[in-house]
């Protein structure tokens, strides 16, 4: 007897087949760790988590396979069925700004031949301070320009994601400028000068001001960058002649 293209006996071949490979590919199992965690950190107990005799993962020649083989940043002790850290582990290093930052495992057994897929989620630590670009930031800034003109200052990175990335910018207390804090469209954050009061070159020509970034994290982490303000003049005073460069004028067309 036939149906369609395969034969009775093929058929069933072919459905035992599918059910072995089902049965082949098991359950997976997931672990969180921080980044940094030291050598030989017990992340979990593979044995206990599969609900299997730990003597098994040595007779069934248990082993992980990694889908990067570059570095093995994980590894099973299979005396005690322990999965633990082999290597430091960089999330800033190994997923840069990838979220979230994945590491993935397949542990094999033999005879008969079985598969769990191991993922171990890497959780960020608050290691990184704020940077900015450069270590100065200049601007210059004409005396006649009118209070509540903004200047937009160049924005601070850290490597740290979330809640230990930047949260908020502040600015050392002076007499003319304060700081408005913005978000942008990927989540950071940057920040402007708000000239709050005028500028006058003849009081002041130039002015240093410290800007701060600061981060989430505990404990919290900051950078610094100085801001160098120059005043730029403008034609706002009349030309004055004092009295005694009058009078020795007057007295040199007498003379003469």
């Amino acid at each position: 007897m036939e149906l369609g293209l395969f034969s009775v006996p093929f058929f069933t071949y072919f459905v035992a087949l599918i059910l072995f490979a089902l049965r082949a590919v098991c359950a997976d199992l997931s672990y969180n760790i921080d980044e940094e965690t030291k050598r030989q950190y017990v992340i979990g107990n593979i044995a206990k988590d599969l609900r299997m005799d730990v003597k098994k993962l040595s007779a069934r020649k248990a082993r992980i396979d990694s889908e990067d083989s570059s570095k093995r940043y994980c590894d099973i002790n299979l005396n005690t069925g322990e999965f633990i850290v082999t290597e430091r582990i960089d999330r800033e290093e190994l997923c840069g700004s990838k979220a979230p930052c994945v590491l993935k495992y397949d542990l094999v057994l033999e005879h008969p031949l079985e598969l769990h897929r191991i993922s171990v989620k890497i959780e960020d630590i608050n290691d990184n301070s704020p940077r900015f670009p450069n270590k100065l930031i200049k601007l210059e800034i004409g005396e006649s320009i009118g209070t509540g003109a903004r200047f937009r200052l160049e924005e601070a990175h850290d490597a740290d994601e979330g809640q230990n990335g930047i949260q908020n910018y502040s600015l050392e207390k002076n007499e003319h400028f304060s700081l408005s804090v913005h978000s942008n469209s990927n989540g950071g954050k940057y920040c402007e000068l708000v000239l709050q009061k005028e500028l006058d070159r003849e009081q002041k020509k130039d002015m240093d001001l410290v800007l701060t970034a600061i981060d989430g994290g505990t404990p919290v982490k900051s950078g610094t960058v100085k801001i160098h303000v120059t005043v730029l003049d403008v034609n706002d005073n009349v030309p004055v002649c004092k009295q005694r460069l009058l009078r020795y004028l007057h007295n040199c067309h007498r003379c003469n």
